[in-house]
């Protein structure tokens, strides 16, 4: 099991460098904008693996879900990217890395069904439970300073709609 997350840890790792220097080598900036998301998903991946799992879900949630739709968002506002200048993946390399990928996601999922999954003591469970400690003060002491955090993004998002109204 041990060379299974080693190999694993390697795969999403190379996956991460090879999404950075494609979102560094883009010239569109959506398409920079899909690559970095890939490499965030990639950096989940890691956490998730290195037993961080909140980490791992707030990688996801928070830098490839809501930054990158901000990020999104103001290169459609500004229009600074053209579907023209998207790489086109329908190509052959396109199509040959997605079943190289296909092909390695459906070994390693055989190689998981195959194996007997240890029994989780419930104890372990909530040992382990990080999410309660967070959860714990942030919706109890800190729930007013959580509220007005959540009321300043809302102001920004109105006064980005608000901007993009008078340009347009």
């Amino acid at each position: 099991m041990g060379y299974f997350y080693q190999i694993n840890f390697y795969i999403f790792g190379l996956l991460a460098i090879a999404s950075a220097l494609a979102f560094v080598t883009r010239k569109s900036p959506v398409a920079a904008a899909l690559w970095l998301v890939n490499t965030m998903f990639c950096l989940s991946a890691l956490y998730i693996m290195m037993d961080a799992q909140f980490i791992g879900a707030i990688q996801v949630l928070v830098y490839a879900g809501a930054i990158m739709v901000v990020f999104l968002f103001v290169v459609m506002l500004l229009n600074l990217g053209h579907p023209s200048d998207m790489a086109d993946m329908r190509g052959t390399w396109g199509k040959l890395l997605a079943a190289g990928i296909g092909v390695v996601l459906l070994a390693q999922i055989l190689v998981i069904q195959r194996q007997r999954l240890p029994s989780i003591i419930p104890e372990v469970v909530t040992e382990r439970n990080v999410i309660t400690g967070i959860a714990g003060p942030l919706f109890n002491e800190y729930l007013l300073a959580f509220e007005v955090t959540s009321v300043l993004l809302l102001a920004a998002i109105v006064g980005a709609v608000l901007l993009a109204k008078r340009r347009g």
